[in-house]
């Protein structure tokens, strides 16, 4: 018996010692990053959209792993960008809120970012698309691990290039470019001559793409601002409200053709099994023009709708195909997990992120943590922060508080605030410890 045991316990050890030798092998696998701006829970067929055609996409998350409870750290751009990139809560970097039209805030470049580690440790790293975690010319890529950039501080218009203040915003490695074109098909073309240029690798390729956030413009519909005049009062773009769904899904329909030409360049050069794809958003979507579809509220928002979002894990080989995902994790924990995937060990002091790299190979479960969201709108003046613990999420949102379970109530209709009294002001305590300790 004893014996067997033995035997037993030795072949089991062995095969995790295979396991972790196949997935952290001596060649660290190829990073690609599609965050798409402004997506919401609803906007994907994978999730139960039946208007938008994302068939590329679609594909990816049939052969791999798609996440049911995945969320952005904030419920806007630049704080989830900021703890992406960090693996730590946005309020380390002190960016809470969307970065304006100014060269004054932006993520500190004492912060060591995911780009930092990977180049370290022999990685290539670029970033295209959208920013916006400070002005390039004073937080920019470059200064931040990525060897490649081109960039937008913000969300230009996607033919003129121009920002909502009448200046050109689009940077090639720190510098101003005069470039035409389809933003969404310009950012392509340079992942695509990234992915090229970095055959060899290892590489990180953050393709952060501007779409689908306003000004609603598909790839035929008219240039609108123009340099030297300011455009806040018409930031949607030049099209009429009545077309700004049909605009929203043509941009997400080239983002998705994007997608499908990325991994026909990893095909063609024989890179997809040494590559790891995640797909995701920065935040929810505006319900007016997508679809956060079955949850409440919208970008903005602590409810499910401003920050559950779309994730699908993809690697051929590696991640089995035909996976739903229920564990609860964040954008800060995308961080951790590649550093472990490419066989960088720090300390778990180093970030608030987790390494769910057990999930993705069926090989562990993540225990239970408590996750925390603030918003501070500086546009508004309004503060809204919520709390989740297992199945509980507590809310502070416009001065009203709300306890919802989420097992029984993801569209957040049953406020049970009176019900559950002492588990509502746990967590309002767990948040107020949270706070103290991040400023």
């Amino acid at each position: 018996m004893y014996v067997y045991i033995f035997r037993l316990r030795h072949f089991l050890f062995l095969g995790l010692l295979l396991f972790s030798f196949s997935v952290h092998s001596q060649s660290p696998p190829n990073f690609v990053v599609i965050m798409i701006d402004d997506l919401g829970y609803g906007d994907l067929g994978i999730y139960g959209n039946a208007i938008h055609q994302t068939p590329n996409i679609q594909k990816l998350a049939e052969k791999g792993m798609v996440f049911s409870d995945f969320h952005s750290n904030g419920p806007v751009c630049s704080p989830t960008r900021a703890a992406f990139l960090t693996g730590q809560y946005q309020q380390r970097s002190g960016i809470e809120s969307a970065i304006g039209f100014n060269k004054e805030e932006g993520m500190p470049l004492s912060k060591k970012t995911l780009a930092e580690y990977l180049a370290q440790a022999g990685y290539s790293n670029g970033v295209f698309g959208k920013w916006h975690v400070g002005h390039v010319s004073l937080f920019g890529p470059n200064d931040q691990g990525f060897n490649r950039s081109v960039v937008s501080n913000n969300s230009p218009d996607y033919h003129t290039h121009m920002s909502r203040v009448g200046e050109l915003d689009w940077y090639k490695n720190h510098k101003l470019n005069e470039e035409p074109g389809y933003l969404t098909d310009l950012v392509t073309n340079h992942a695509l001559n990234f992915i090229e240029e970095q055959k060899k690798g290892p590489f990180f390729l953050f393709l952060s793409h501007v779409a689908i956030h306003f000004p609603f413009q598909g790839p035929d519909d008219l240039a609108h601002r123009t340099e030297g005049k300011i455009w806040h009062d018409a930031k949607y773009g030049p099209l009429p409200a009545s077309q700004y769904r049909r605009a929203y899904k043509d941009m997400l329909e080239a983002v998705d053709e994007s997608v499908g030409q990325v991994v026909e360049k990893l095909e063609e050069l024989e890179l997809s099994d040494q590559t790891v794809i995640f797909i995701t958003s920065d935040n929810g979507g505006y319900s007016w023009v997508g679809s956060n579809y079955p949850l409440r509220g919208q970008k903005g928002d602590v409810f499910e709708g401003g920050h559950r979002i779309p994730a699908i894990a993809y690697w051929p080989g590696k991640i089995k195909g035909q996976q739903v995902e229920t564990t609860t994790l964040t954008t800060m924990d995308l961080t951790p997990t590649f550093l472990s995937l490419a066989g960088i060990r720090l300390g778990r002091n180093n970030f608030d992120g987790i390494d769910f790299s057990p999930v993705l190979f069926n090989s562990g479960t993540i225990a239970n943590r408590t996750i925390f969201w603030r918003f501070n709108n500086a546009y508004t003046g309004k503060k809204h922060h919520a709390v989740r613990s297992g199945d509980w999420k507590y809310i502070f949102e416009d001065g009203e508080t709300y306890l919802f379970n989420l097992s029984m109530d993801i569209t957040e209709s049953n406020n049970l605030i009176k019900t559950y009294p002492i588990i509502a002001q746990n967590l309002k305590e767990q948040f107020l410890n949270w706070e103290s300790e991040v400023e």
